[in-house]
């Protein structure tokens, strides 16, 4: 019976974060995750080809992450809930929210991700234009493309710089953001949405 890991491919996914979120990219390398982690180097190779792959699966963790719970919201049809979704994922999860908006997958990963990986990436962009589509047909009963633009733009759009200068300086979203937020969405889709 062969030994069990004692380091699996969650503990350098942690360490990466850990990492990109408090020093940005460069500071990703397959050494400071080594180290970091605790582990020999050669285990993190085990585990990652490369420094891409290792920042692809933690890229895929975080937008699986936050995407889940804003389509869940979106699909029950509470699009308020859906909007202040990004808010309160990212007072939750701030290091997460740190990677995910204020760097581009370009930032992270300069080669190629692995087929199986760009499939994933895919397959999570898919998704969320579906939603939103199908989230727009059901508000307005069809989706021209003024009709996305109005609801990416408060869905999306709005959340998202209501709370990047805040992260940017390394702050928690404030609570009033939230009003600020509701408001928005309220003016651009309406009060019955």
């Amino acid at each position: 019976m062969g030994r069990k890991a004692r380091f699996n491919k969650d503990h350098f996914v942690d360490a990466a974060l850990k990492l990109l979120a408090e020093q940005g990219p460069a500071a990703v390398t397959m050494a400071a995750v080594a180290g970091e982690s605790g582990a020999p180097i050669g285990s993190v190779y085990h585990r990652f080809v490369s420094r891409d792959v290792l920042l692809a699966e933690l890229w895929l963790r975080i937008v699986g992450s936050f995407q889940r719970g804003f389509l869940e919201t979106l699909k029950r049809d509470d699009g308020l809930n859906a909007a202040l979704h990004t808010v309160r994922w990212v007072r939750k999860h701030p290091k997460e929210g740190r990677v995910l908006l204020l760097h581009r997958r370009e930032d992270l990963a300069s080669g190629e991700w692995p087929d199986d990986v760009k499939e994933r990436a895919e397959g999570l962009t898919r998704e969320i234009n579906e939603e939103i589509r199908s989230f727009t047909l059901r508000l307005y009963g069809r989706s021209t493309r003024q009709h996305l633009l109005r609801v990416t733009f408060a869905l999306i759009d709005v959340p998202y710089a209501s709370v990047r200068r805040h992260l940017e300086a390394g702050n928690v979203p404030p609570k009033a953001i939230d009003d600020f937020v509701k408001d928005t969405y309220f003016t651009i889709l309406g009060r019955e949405s």
